[in-house]
């Protein structure tokens, strides 16, 4: 680590509008939370949001939609390699919010982290084309000619990002991962306070190369009338103070034109510690941790963060004692010094902020630890800077009505205790909130935790159940992670961010698709069955992956099931089940005779549609949707239909260097009465000719 941060010439920030960097006389001043000199300016001049939209609509939709999800995920890939590669001049940047390395790490690093996760998630899970099947194709008429299903497409709009202070390069990008997925142009506006850190980013994104131009554009400053001139094909989300929230939710434009608002506000969550759990236990050094992290992490300015802290009323003062001894251990100051564990808030607006909120919940709370901006702090000029100390309240009676402790949020190192009684009390307490982004529930007892989740999920987006097994690889209370949902209910906004490829799907338009199994298929790029097939003479097996159609479809030869193929079969595989072995048994079941086993029948579909010979396709490596149908006993005739139903481009090469796909196939297992009797899906990875 450095001595200290590093001072230079205050920046002149400028937007990214229509491709141009704009912005060249000074506006707004942004100064250093560590020691109050001036680190930026914001613009005057207001940028042309007619000439931005109508470049995200013109350039940034054609070129991203010239790309399909794999080739997008890939990008997002390089992409996040790319700010690795440079992440020391955003750590460099980033200390003047007053954030520790650690708490930089979390916002660099994670955002990068971020990216790599949906670039994986795109390319295992979305197709090689800009239409995402979301099926099951269902059966509208008695004939099988009438079919319906859904899709998933791209709005073919725009997407507006408002981030707040407090995470200014992740809060970008875990929106623009997703979105940048989907197909949609973004335009981000960062919070005023720590924008001079976004718009490094975006500098850095832009000097990539990686991304589509119009791909990504930055707003510095207010947003003028851009809400305005949205449309019913673009999306805003909003991060931030609930009553902004809801200002924005119901903008005019907004409201009009049916815009899609997602929100994720601030929230009072809460950290329960189950009365099963003692200071002897693990658990309540875990409980004692989570509390002290969300407090001092990013100087407790986490929308995730532990705002109300449920302890059982025995364990007040154990948790008390502990708590202060923790907190006594932090060391606040320059973040660019060794040994600090805290930095400042992010502005000196923000710390006047929290004093004022501090003030309010001293009313209803008693002041065990902290309560000012007054604290030893490390480092030259510091005592400029907007430093709060950690600060812990106790609430003896926290289900008094109308007690201010379930209302007010300093967003800073604060957190309220509150004693409870019983089990029920501590759920009625966390309930108090009306609506968080996340729980935790600290207990050793399974029991316990079947009980409370039920209850407290209705109220949370995520719920941490933390005990010793868990505490292990959590990656903790306040950290909310790409493959799970982020938001929650009530008062943090009721939106839903991340959770893996829903996330995605918040940004597609879903449609419902109706219409003869071949035009669906063409629709969706998957083959349905009913629809037009294609029948050759060479072997599907037999051709490498771009030469493959979908429909191109194989009936195979019959073979007659024996009762020696039902013994081998139990030898090889250990499996005597009765209803393959006990005639008399089975004749009593709902079948009436013995069976052969399901397994048997996968395998003896294998051994009728394989291609032996080397060729093309080089491992089948899993099953999708398997569902045995009907019965087949001794003397039965099966045959299998093979179709290539699905086909990704994964732009991958193996080890030898072969570029190769991942083809899904449909077999239908029928016996001598062309009834169906197994159906499921085969997943092979096919060799490209080049």
């Amino acid at each position: 680590m450095s001595d200290a941060i590093i001072h230079s010439a205050p920046l002149q920030l400028q937007s990214f509008i229509a491709g141009q960097w704009v912005g060249s006389q000074a506006a707004q001043v942004l100064r250093s939370a560590v020691n109050g000199r001036v680190v930026a300016h914001t613009h005057v001049e207001s940028p042309d949001f007619e000439a931005g939209l109508h470049h995200a609509r013109t350039v940034g939709l054609p070129a991203l939609l010239a790309l399909n999800f794999q080739q997008r995920a890939q990008i997002l890939k390089a992409l996040g390699k790319y700010l690795l590669a440079h992440k020391e001049a955003l750590y460099a940047i980033s200390a003047h919010t007053g954030a520790t390395r650690a708490d930089s790490w979390i916002d660099i690093e994670g955002g990068a982290g971020t990216l790599f996760a949906y670039a994986s998630m795109g390319s295992g899970e979305l197709p090689s084309s800009n239409v995402v099947h979301e099926g099951p194709v269902l059966q509208l008429g008695k004939q099988g000619g009438f079919v319906g299903t859904h899709v998933l497409v791209p709005r073919r709009g725009v997407a507006v990002h408002i981030n707040a202070f407090n995470f200014p390069i992740w809060g970008l990008l875990e929106r623009f991962a997703p979105s940048f997925l989907a197909g949609m142009p973004c335009i981000g506006k960062p919070a005023s306070a720590t924008s001079y850190v976004t718009e490094a980013l975006v500098r850095l994104m832009e000097q990539s190369g990686l991304l589509p131009a119009g791909a990504l554009q930055l707003v510095i400053g207010g947003t003028g009338d851009l809400l305005d001139r949205l449309t019913g094909s673009d999306v805003v989300t909003f991060t931030g103070s609930a009553d902004t929230a809801a200002r924005l939710r119901v903008h005019p434009n907004l409201v009009a034109r049916s815009v899609p608002f997602n929100a994720e506000a601030d929230s009072l969550n809460c950290a329960i510690l189950a009365p099963d759990v003692t200071p002897d236990d693990p658990e309540f050094a875990l409980f004692v941790r989570e509390v002290a992290r969300e407090m001092t992490a990013k100087a407790g300015q986490k929308c995730t963060a532990i705002r109300r802290a449920i302890v059982p009323r025995q364990q007040v003062d154990a948790v008390v004692t502990q708590l202060k001894a923790r907190l006594a251990k932090v060391v606040a100051g320059d973040p660019g010094l060794d040994g600090v564990t805290m930095g400042a808030l992010a502005s000196h607006a923000q710390q006047a902020d929290v004093a004022e909120r501090v003030a309010q919940l001293r009313e209803h709370a008693e002041l065990l630890l902290g309560g000012s901006s007054d604290l030893p702090l490390v480092g030259a000029g510091t005592e400029h800077g907007a430093f709060f100390a950690p600060t812990l309240l106790l609430a003896r009676q926290p289900g008094s009505a109308g007690s201010l402790v379930h209302h007010i949020e300093a967003f800073g190192p604060v957190s309220t205790l509150m004693a409870y009684d019983d089990l029920d009390e501590a759920i009625a307490l966390a309930g108090r909130g009306e609506g968080s982004l996340v729980g935790s529930l600290i207990t050793k007892t399974p029991a316990i935790a079947a009980r409370v989740v039920p209850e407290v999920a209705a109220l949370h987006g995520r719920v941490l159940v933390l005990d010793r097994d868990a505490a292990v690889e959590s990656t903790g209370h306040g950290s909310p992670l790409p493959q799970l949902k982020h938001g929650g209910p009530g008062r943090a906004g009721g939106g839903e961010e991340l959770g893996g490829t829903r996330a995605v799907k918040h940004y597609l338009q879903r449609t419902a698709v109706q219409g003869s199994p071949t035009m669906v298929a063409a629709v969706t790029g998957e083959y349905v069955r009913g629809g037009a097939r294609i029948e050759t003479e060479v072997h599907p097996f037999r051709r490498h992956f771009e030469d493959l159609q979908i429909g191109e479809s194989l009936l195979t030869h019959r073979r007659t099931v024996s009762e020696a193929d039902i013994v081998n079969f139990g030898g090889i595989s250990g499996d005597y089940f009765y209803m393959h072995f006990d005639a008399i048994a089975a004749k009593d079941t709902q079948f009436g005779q013995r069976i052969a086993h399901g397994y048997f029948v996968l395998s003896a579909a294998a051994g009728l549609f394989v291609s032996p010979a080397p060729g093309p396709v080089l491992a089948n490596y899993g099953l999708d949707t398997l569902r045995f149908v009907k019965p087949v006993a001794i003397g039965d005739t099966i045959r299998a239909r093979l179709t290539a139903k699905r086909k990704i481009d994964r732009l991958r090469v193996d080890e030898q260097g072969r570029g190769q796909g991942v083809v899904a196939w449909d077999v239908e297992v029928s016996n001598q009465h062309d009834e169906l009797v197994a159906s499921y899906d085969i997943l092979t990875l096919v060799m490209k000719r080049a």
